[in-house]
């Protein structure tokens, strides 16, 4: 069973003007790539390509923290439990023990990078908390709430003392591909875009590797409302998409249960209330001041994030008191909040709200995709050359919902063990024939339109009506792609998420079950037949969706 759907074969740009060689090639600055650019430097020349600042990505604004066992009453067998649990029967057990068996060890390599973790009020032990699908203790978190943003400084300090060769303001168009000595195909460079501050092409430029390292993270912008930075617009899935290579589970994206509410009108990136709030103790409540998960989940407001998210959606649709678009977080019993959640109390009380005295208003946004490029966790794809880690790659650990905090462990294991293995072995040079630069654009100010479609049919619940009408939305906009669009990184981004928007519906579509983060209106529970993934790549510039 498949379907077909036309889009851009590449992003049309300008016509190459210059060319470098190097080892390795990595794309994107978080802390998958930091941590593959980082191991692979000793013995490799390698050169980090990212289209904005190196700390414009996701990882800088993560809150919760690293998932891990350090606590002696934990153990590796609880946290393999958990994941699978949350990942709803779509994980690969394989990857999910490697990743949980490598996490502490991931955690002690950060602080030996000079991460400075929390630690507990007596002991000097790093403080562990809890958030929702575990069963124990085990998120190390740093400055309260501000996890992210030390992993994101000890690994740019690292990279850039590691004599990593940083590109700023270089956008990744297309993979450069040739001819193996047998014959086959495969990777050989990137094409890239250099752009000046304000987004405009400045030149067009050929990046000739042995290794392309895709670590460009999720696609949470493709919605109206998210949790994620402005730069995360799917580029590298759609990359490598564009160039034949498969991605699964791209209908699977988990909506953040608890993203601050801050008016009906607000777009864009929206405050994060981690996870570790309510692993503290916090509680949700309705307008009506009712318990939205008693009685939901045997773990209730420490449920896996596919159920909170539900549970609030559903209570916001029968709007208790008339309130529809939001529900509460009472963090009031949580002792020194303002110490412990700094960031989050600042975010509340930019838009009016104390806190430590009143109630959080809420909703579900958009926050990390559980699908990707289909890879392993050493990077490897069908295509050889070509490596993905981080949220861009679909290894098989968060299945159809990702367990909290595991995403950033998964980033450094996975970029530590892609970035070791090419230190060992780089792929063989490849012959690279005329490069096509042929290629079409939609013009950027169809963002709204698409981001729009997606946030109000490919949300939480997802109806066949819905969904329906956001592939014909998206369907005219792909029909408006031409090579006269004036190439920008804006115009750039709006390509690349039509692409990973059209996918996605493509397999919302066809997934007909609820699992995980994908809950149809039509089928309320996963079925049997279902426990399988769904593929997408692009043929002749035609999307292809198969079981």
């Amino acid at each position: 069973m498949s379907v077909s759907r036309r889009l851009p074969r590449q992003l049309a740009a300008p016509d190459p003007t210059w060319s470098v060689e190097t080892d390795v090639v990595v794309l994107g600055s978080g802390a998958a790539g930091l941590s593959a650019a980082l191991a692979a430097r000793p013995v490799r020349e390698v050169i980090l390509v990212t289209k904005d600042t190196l700390d414009a990505g996701s990882t800088n604004w993560a809150q919760g923290g690293l998932a891990a066992v350090l606590d002696p009453n934990d153990s590796l067998e609880n946290h393999v439990a958990d994941t699978l649990a949350a990942g709803a029967g779509l994980c690969d057990e394989h990857a999910v023990r490697t990743l949980v068996d490598e996490a502490p060890t991931a955690i002690r390599y950060l602080m030996e990078l000079g991460a400075a973790f929390d630690s507990g009020d007596t002991s000097g032990e790093i403080a562990l908390t809890r958030e929702g699908g575990h069963s124990h203790r085990r998120i190390v978190h740093a400055g309260g709430d501000q996890s992210g943003a030390e992993v994101q400084r000890t690994l740019d300090e690292s990279v850039r003392l590691a004599g990593v060769q940083v590109v700023e303001r270089a956008f990744a168009l297309d993979l450069v591909t040739g001819v193996r000595a047998d014959g086959t195909r495969a990777v050989a460079g990137v094409r890239v875009a250099m752009l000046d501050r304000s987004g405009g092409v400045q030149s067009v430029g050929i990046v000739h590797a042995r290794a392309v390292v895709i670590a460009t993270g999720g696609y949470g912008q493709v919605y109206a409302s998210t949790s994620n930075p402005p730069a995360v617009t799917g580029d590298g899935i759609a990359l490598a998409l564009r160039a034949g290579v498969e991605a699964a589970d791209l209908e699977f994206i988990q909506f953040h249960p608890t993203v601050l509410w801050s008016g009906p009108d607000a777009t864009g990136q929206q405050a994060l209330i981690s996870e570790a709030v309510r692993g503290e103790g916090a509680i949700l409540l309705d307008a009506a001041g009712q318990r939205v998960m008693e009685g939901v989940h045997p773990q209730k407001d420490l449920a896996p994030r596919d159920v909170v998210a539900t549970a609030i959606s559903q209570r916001m649709a029968e709007a208790p008191a008339g309130v529809h678009d939001h529900v509460y977080l009472d963090a009031r019993r949580i002792e020194n909040f303002e110490d412990r959640f700094p960031s989050i109390t600042a975010s509340c009380r930019n838009i009016g709200i104390d806190p430590v005295h009143e109630l959080i208003p809420v909703a579900p946004a958009a926050h990390y995709v559980c699908g990707g490029v289909i890879a392993n966790l050493d990077g490897v794809t069908s295509l050889p050359g070509l490596f993905v880690v981080g949220e861009a790659a679909r290894t098989g650990v968060h299945g159809a919902n990702r367990l909290a905090s595991n995403s950033l462990t998964e980033g450094v294991v996975a970029g530590t063990r892609v970035g070791r293995a090419l230190s060992w072995q780089l792929p063989e040079q490849v012959h690279v024939a005329d490069i096509d630069t042929d290629g079409e654009l939609i013009d950027s100010y169809h963002r709204s339109a698409l981001r729009s479609a997606m946030s109000r049919y490919v949300g939480v619940l997802r109806s066949p009506e819905g969904l329906a009408a956001a592939d014909a939305i998206l369907q005219t906009l792909a029909g408006n792609a031409s090579s006269e669009v004036v190439p920008t990184r804006k115009s750039f981004e709006a390509t690349n998420m039509l692409t990973i928007a059209t996918a996605v519906v493509a397999a919302a579509l066809m997934r007909k079950e609820s699992r995980g983060c994908h809950r149809r209106t039509d089928f309320d529970a996963p079925s049997s037949q279902w426990q399988r993934h769904l593929t997408c790549r692009i043929v002749n510039g035609e999307l292809e969706v198969q079981v």
